[in-house]
C-alpha cells in the first residue's frame, strides 16, 4: 500500500540546535615534572604521566633517581594525584623502532608459543640483520620472548618488551644510529613488529637546558625538578634563567648539598648566586641527607586546590616527609634566610618545619604559585567569554559590563580559596581608588571609559585597558609578643 506524500512540519515552523563551543580549560597548577636520565623515556615520547609510585617503578625500577624523586613526591600528606616524568639526555641515545601496542589479547604467551622456527629482517644503522631461527615453544612470558630477539640480534642490538609493546634498539647511539624497516614474517607481526611502528632516530648528548626548552613544547606541567645528582650550578642557573623567561609561567626546585649555604662568607654556593639573580621563579632548598628535598616542596605544591574554599597554603611550617631535619645553628638558619634558601629544620619543642618558603628572589613561594593560578583563571575566563558567547561582545557599555563581571567572578574565585582578602590599598592610585583606601572585596577592577579610547584602537577592535588592584591575603610567618608583669 503507497503512502500518501506529506509536507515536513519544519516549512512552517523550522527548529535547528545551536551547540555553544566546550569552554577552554583552566591550567593544572598541581602538574609537576621530574626530569632524569635514565634511558627508559626515549627523546621522541619525551614526557609520561603517572599517577602513583607504582608505575614509575615498574618502568625505572626501585634504584633510578625517577623513583627516588617519585617516591619523595607522592609521600606527602595530602597526596598528589600524579607525576609527569622526563626524559634529559645528557648522553647520546640509540636509535630504536617501538613496535605497535598490543592489546591483552594479543599478549597470550600461547600465540608465541606456536612459533618454532621465526624469522624477519630489520635495518639497524642503515645495514640489514637477519633475526632467524627464533623458537618460542618454550616461553613462558613475553620478556623471555624479547631475551630471544636480542640473542638472535647478535650484538647489533636489543629488544624488550615495556608492558604494551616489543621495542628494537640499535646498540650505537648518535644521530647515526636508527632502526627501521622490519619485514612482514609470523613473526614480526605477532610481536606487532610489521606494521604501526614509531621510529625514533638516535639523538647526540644535550644540555639540560637544551631538555628543558624541549620540555617546554608541552603545556601539562607547571613545576620542574632534575633528579638525581647529574646537574651542575652552571645548569641550575641556566635552567633558572630559561624558567625565569617562560611563557605560560613555570616554577622550578633545586636541592643544594652544599654546606657553604650555611656560610654568610660563602657567595659562590647555587643558594647565593640565585638570590643575586633574582629569580622568583626558583626555589632552593637545602639538605645534607636528601637530593630529593626540593621535589618534596612541589609535590606540597602539586595537593592545592585553587577552586576550592579557604585551600591555599604557606609554605612555611609544612613537612618534608621522607626528608631529615636540620639540627641549625642559629648562625646557620640565619645565613640561609638571608640566602633566599629554604630548609627543613629541626626546632627545640621537638617539632621540624620547612622555612622560609620563599623564592630565591624573595617572594613567598605560596604567593608567585597563587597568582601565576589567578593570571591564568582570569586569563581563561575572559577568553570563554569571547569564545562560547554565540554573537559577540560588544565595544559598548554592555560590553564593557560582561567583561567587568567576568573578571569579577575570576577574583572572587581568589578570595574564596584565600589568595585575596580586603585590606588597605598602598599603590598607585587608579581609577576611582586612591592610595590608603580599603578594598573591601579585596581587589577592584577599572576599565578605561569608551570614551578615552584611542579610534586606532577601537578600529582595531580592542578593549579598552583594564586595571586591577588585588589585595593578597598573605600568611602570618613570625610573631612577636610582649608579656608585660606587674606585681
Amino acid at each position: 500500500m503507497s503512502v500518501a506524500p506529506t509536507l515536513p512540519v519544519s516549512e512552517v515552523v523550522n527548529v535547528t540546535i545551536e551547540m555553544s563551543p566546550v569552554a577552554a580549560a583552566l591550567r593544572n597548577f598541581g602538574a609537576m615534572l621530574v626530569l632524569g636520565t635514565s634511558d627508559v623515556i626515549d627523546t621522541d615520547e619525551r614526557l609520561r604521566t603517572y599517577s602513583g609510585v607504582e608505575g614509575i617503578a615498574a618502568d625505572f625500577g626501585t634504584d633510578a633517581p625517577e623513583y627516588q624523586a617519585a617516591v619523595t613526591f607522592f609521600g606527602q600528606s595530602p597526596q598528589p594525584s600524579q607525576l609527569v616524568v622526563g626524559r634529559w639526555a645528557k648522553t647520546a641515545t640509540a636509535g630504536l623502532l617501538r613496535g605497535r601496542m598490543l592489546a591483552i589479547s594479543q599478549q597470550q604467551i600461547a600465540d608465541f608459543e606456536k612459533i618454532t622456527s621465526g624469522s624477519f629482517t630489520v635495518e639497524i644503522d642503515g645495514s640489514s640483520v637477519s633475526v632467524a631461527s627464533v623458537d618460542l615453544s618454550s616461553q613462558s612470558n613475553l620478556n623471555g620472548v624479547a631475551t630471544q630477539i636480542t640473542t638472535a640480534l647478535v650484538s647489533k642490538g636489543t629488544c624488550v618488551f615495556d608492558g604494551t609493546r616489543f621495542i628494537i634498539k640499535s646498540a650505537t647511539t648518535g644521530v647515526n644510529s636508527s632502526v627501521a624497516n622490519v619485514s612482514s614474517t609470523e613473526l614480526s607481526k605477532v610481536m606487532g613488529l610489521d606494521a604501526g611502528t614509531t621510529k625514533v632516530n638516535g639523538a647526540a648528548a644535550e644540555d639540560l637546558v637544551d631538555a628543558v626548552t624541549a620540555c617546554l613544547d608541552y603545556t601539562n606541567w607547571y613545576g620542574l625538578y632534575v633528579c638525581g645528582t647529574d646537574w651542575t650550578d652552571a645548569d641550575a642557573l641556566e635552567v633558572s634563567a630559561l624558567i625565569n623567561a617562560a611563557r605560560p609561567s613555570r616554577i622550578v626546585s633545586w636541592t643544594s648539598q652544599n654546606t657553604g649555604e650555611m656560610d654568610s662568607t660563602n657567595s659562590t654556593s647555587l643558594g647565593s648566586k640565585l638570590k643575586a639573580l633574582g629569580y622568583n621563579r626558583t626555589i632552593c632548598t637545602f639538605s645534607s641527607t636528601s637530593d630529593t628535598a626540593g621535589v618534596s616542596v612541589l609535590g606540597r605544591m602539586s595537593t592545592i586546590n585553587f577552586e576550592g574554599s579557604n585551600t591555599t597554603i604557606t609554605l612555611k611550617f609544612k613537612q618534608l616527609p621522607g626528608v631529615v631535619a636540620e639540627n641549625l645553628r642559629t648562625s646557620q638558619s640565619l645565613a640561609l634566610r638571608n640566602k633566599n634558601v629554604n630548609v627543613f629544620a629541626a626546632f627545640q619543642n621537638d617539632t621540624s618545619i620547612y622555612k622560609e618558603g620563599v623564592t630565591s628572589g624573595g617572594w613567598f613561594i605560596d604567593e608567585t604559585h597563587g597568582l601565576d593560578w589567578q593570571q591564568n583563571r582570569v586569563e581563561t575566563d575572559l577568553w570563554n567569554l569571547l569564545y562560547t558567547t554565540t554573537t559577540k561582545i560588544g565595544q559598548d557599555e554592555a560590553g564593557m559590563t560582561a567583561i567587568l563581571a567576568t573578571i569579577n567572578k575570576s577574583l572572587d574565585a581568589g578570595v574564596r580559596n584565600g589568595l585575596i582578602a580586603p585590606g588597605v590599598w598602598n599603590g598607585d592610585s587608579f581609577g576611582s581608588i586612591q592610595k590608603g583606601d580599603t578594598l573591601t572585596s579585596g581587589y577592584y577592577v577599572y576599565i578605561q571609559p569608551l570614551e578615552e579610547q584611542a579610534q586606532s584602537d577601537r578600529e582595531a577592535r580592542k578593549a579598552p585597558p583594564i586595571k586591577v588592584a588585588i589585595k593578597l591575603r598573605g600568611a602570618i610567618h613570625f610573631i612577636d609578643a610582649t608579656l608585660t608583669i606587674n606585681r
